[in-house]
């Protein structure tokens, strides 16, 4: 059976990388944040998968 993908709102997302919406939606502007996914009701939400895949370019070399 397919897996079926997880879509996390904003909220969600400011809160499990500890930080505010404010700071979320500059990263956005600045074309830093993760990539987001704009439903029709206008909303954005952000794939568990392009969370994950976003996180592990932000990891500094050792």
């Amino acid at each position: 059976m397919a897996r079926r993908r997880e879509y996390l709102k904003i909220d969600l997302v400011c809160e499990e990388l500890g930080i505010s919406r404010d700071t979320f939606y500059k990263w956005r502007a600045k074309g830093t944040a993760p990539r987001c996914t704009r439903l029709p009701n206008r909303e954005l939400r952000v794939c568990r998968d392009d969370l994950d895949m976003w996180l592990d370019t932000c990891k500094e070399a050792a």
